[in-house]
């Protein structure tokens, strides 16, 4: 696509959303898009002024398919007084969606003047300490697909939306990061739930990966995978295990998206915390 078509979409896409809402609502200084099973963040957000817009609404914006995920944004505020927009329903490359369509509502967002993005999905864990439910704090990723050519940038850059070559080495704020660890110690409720920091990985689906490919992710240095379990096993099991045994080794490891999604939800329930998530002495500054 050329830039100037990105940004003309992008451009009548968002003039659609400030034509539908309260003024109060019009420029969000955070856009947090919720995964799987963390649509129940929105019971967080204030009932006045809110407002809802389904996806298939908007002029350009591609709908989402998958269990967990709503399909629409939220406009409202959150904990003191933070006008946010929630994408209630992520959109992933493997529903069949180009990877130019799957990031065209973060352009959107950018042009509804969100200066501050938090994405979430649920993960699998790589790293052995991490457990199901722990909450991961992302430092770096680790992007196969756009290693591999599948790169959202590739093309003609829209030159209104960045720079042709954005560097990545601090592409996780430092400051954001320090943000979230002092807001986790002060609302966390949570006795068994713990927060990382770790490297992510990115890979297409929709299969989800197999135990040799979680390995070798694993070497290369990534602590977490796109809906991934962590992967167990060992040969000397074959040799020594009855047939039930092997049964349930083999399904400790199986990846299964209901569990996906009920762990989402679990984990949404505790970032809550009724309406303070953005405490006061925590809010996002320009």
């Amino acid at each position: 696509m050329a830039s100037a078509t990105v940004f003309s979409k992008a451009q009548e896409a968002a003039s659609f959303l400030q034509g539908r809402l309260d003024p109060k609502l019009q420029k969000p200084k955070v856009a947090i898009v919720c995964g799987s099973g963390l649509g129940g963040l929105a019971d967080a957000v204030h009932e006045h002024p809110r407002r809802e817009i389904h996806y298939s609404l908007i002029p350009h914006f591609p709908q989402s398919t998958v269990q967990g995920h709503a399909g629409k944004l939220l406009f409202g505020f959150l904990g003191a007084q933070t006008p946010v927009v929630l994408m209630v329903g992520r959109l992933h490359y493997f529903e069949g969606h180009s990877i130019e369509d799957v990031t065209f509502p973060v352009r959107v967002l950018k042009l509804l003047g969100a200066e501050t993005i938090i994405l979430t999905n649920a993960a699998g864990g790589l790293h052995p300490e991490y457990a199901v439910g722990d909450i991961t704090l992302l430092n770096d990723h680790i992007f196969l697909a756009g290693l591999a050519g599948q790169h959202p940038l590739r093309g003609p850059n829209a030159d209104e939306f960045g720079v042709r070559f954005p560097p990545l080495s601090d592409a996780y704020d430092l400051s954001l990061r320090r943000c979230v660890h002092t807001a986790w110690q002060q609302i966390t409720k949570s006795k068994t739930r713990r927060l990382h920091e770790g490297v992510y990985a990115y890979v297409s689906g929709p299969s989800y990966e197999t135990r040799a490919e979680c390995r070798m992710l694993r070497q290369l240095g990534a602590d977490v995978v796109v809906l991934t379990p962590v992967p167990r096993g060992d040969d000397h099991l074959l040799q020594s295990s009855t047939t039930s045994h092997l049964a349930d080794i083999l399904n400790e490891g199986k990846a299964n998206h209901e569990e996906v999604l009920e762990a989402g939800r679990l984990a949404a329930e505790d970032m809550q915390v009724s309406q303070t998530a953005f405490p006061r002495g925590l809010e996002i500054n320009d």
